[in-house]
């Protein structure tokens, strides 16, 4: 039943996100189909900032904050969505299209730009005795129930670590909306599965309000 009322949340977010979207993108496409576009404040005006903002920060906290991301993260994503190899509805919806018009130049010239953007500034939290918890979970787990901490792989700040991704600061909803997908197995990745396999919405609620304030 928890998995179903997840599962109807996230396909709520994505009709919102749609509408959004095709309005945006309305009057041009997502990359232009000449491919001598390489300059890179070109193709971040015309294919990323309508949803992720010209600095990489987002206006919607349904489309991920992109500033001083992990290069190396944004690369690697780049190229599951070019290669249709991550399903998650956003993905498919979104970036499918996008990426697949993007050459390893282009993609690498786009992580290079949004990770060298200033990271954005940590919301103050709506509940400090939420945040307090979700920052003991980030850090410890959850041992009872074998949920691991998250601070080994995205860092003591959540600034993320090579190819794991940056956490701090972004939108708590897209936070919620990965982890749910990562639960119901909407987004394919074996280790962030068994991470999130026993949470509970309160612990999401939790972890992604400490995120968020950071």
């Amino acid at each position: 039943m928890r998995r179903l009322a997840s599962r109807i949340i996230i396909v709520a977010a994505i009709v919102v996100s749609t509408l959004y979207l095709h309005e945006a993108m309305a009057a041009d496409p997502a990359v232009p189909h000449d491919r001598s576009v390489y300059d890179t404040k070109t193709l971040v005006s015309v294919a990323c900032s309508k949803c992720h903002g010209f600095n990489g920060i987002s206006i919607s906290p349904l489309f991920p904050i992109l500033a001083a991301q992990k290069p190396l993260y944004l690369e690697n994503q780049l190229r599951l969505f070019r290669l249709r190899a991550r399903s998650d509805p956003h993905a498919q919806a979104f970036m499918w299209g996008i990426a697949q018009r993007l050459d390893d130049d282009q993609i690498e010239a786009l992580a290079g730009y949004f990770s060298n953007q200033p990271a954005a500034a940590g919301k103050p939290s709506r509940d400090a005795a939420l945040a307090a918890r979700g920052k003991v979970i980030y850090e410890n787990g959850v041992p009872e129930r074998e949920i691991l901490g998250c601070i080994g792989c995205h860092g003591p700040n959540a600034a993320g670590i090579e190819q794991f991704p940056r956490l701090a600061g972004q939108h708590r909803d897209y936070l919620a909306i990965q982890v749910k997908q990562f639960h119901g197995l909407l987004r394919e990745n074996e280790i962030m599965y068994r991470y999130v396999e026993n949470i509970t919405d309160d612990e999401i609620a939790a972890v992604t309000e400490y995120l968020a304030s950071k």
